[in-house]
């Protein structure tokens, strides 16, 4: 039965995504957003090792030393700050987040609060997002690019002080709308 668990965490995880993408005008991100949970290459590794509390990732991770199936993901979707990890231009051979265009560090916020709200339930609260990057931020492999850490921190840190409502409200007129409007 963990088939289906899996898939009732994943299809709800991927509702609460869209209707966030939705409320800040990123349709297509918000219909197409982790459509590779989908592929047996993911889906499989997530019934195997699902929990219902956390990530599968983490359990086979745990069980491994890697997950498959995370290193399926993040190379297929551009929310995920891995998906912008390069060599650094620096020539020093060392990694570095490159910057993350708006609209993918807007659906990684949507992302971070629908993983809070499905594995945490009815004990969500909007500060649960900014309290879990905070704890990767504290690691010393954080590779974010700088303008794109201050973007997301700065969405989290309004969402726990102000709520969805603003914060979705602020993205859609400030951070998605003044891009479109710098294009023309």
């Amino acid at each position: 039965m963990n088939w289906y668990k899996h898939l009732k965490t994943i299809n709800h995880h991927k509702w609460l995504v869209m209707k966030n993408c939705f409320r800040v005008g990123l349709y297509k991100q918000g219909l197409l957003h982790d459509l590779s949970k989908y592929s047996w290459a993911e889906f499989s590794v997530g019934v195997k090792y699902y929990q219902g509390d956390r990530s599968p990732n983490d359990a086979e991770r745990e069980d491994k030393g890697y997950t498959s199936a995370w290193l399926h993901h993040k190379g297929r979707n551009k929310h995920h700050l891995e998906y912008w990890v390069d060599y650094s231009t620096d020539h020093s051979g060392a990694l570095a987040g490159c910057k993350m265009p708006e609209k993918y560090v807007v659906e990684m916020f949507c992302d971070r609060i629908a993983a809070s709200k499905n594995y945490n339930k009815e004990k969500y609260n909007d500060s649960f997002p900014l309290e879990y990057f905070r704890k990767g931020k504290a690691r010393k492999n954080h590779l974010l690019h700088p303008e794109t850490d201050a973007l997301l921190e700065s969405l989290l840190v309004m969402l726990a002080e102000k709520g969805e409502d603003y914060t979705f409200d602020y993205i859609r007129r400030e951070v998605l709308h003044n891009k479109k409007s710098k294009k023309k």
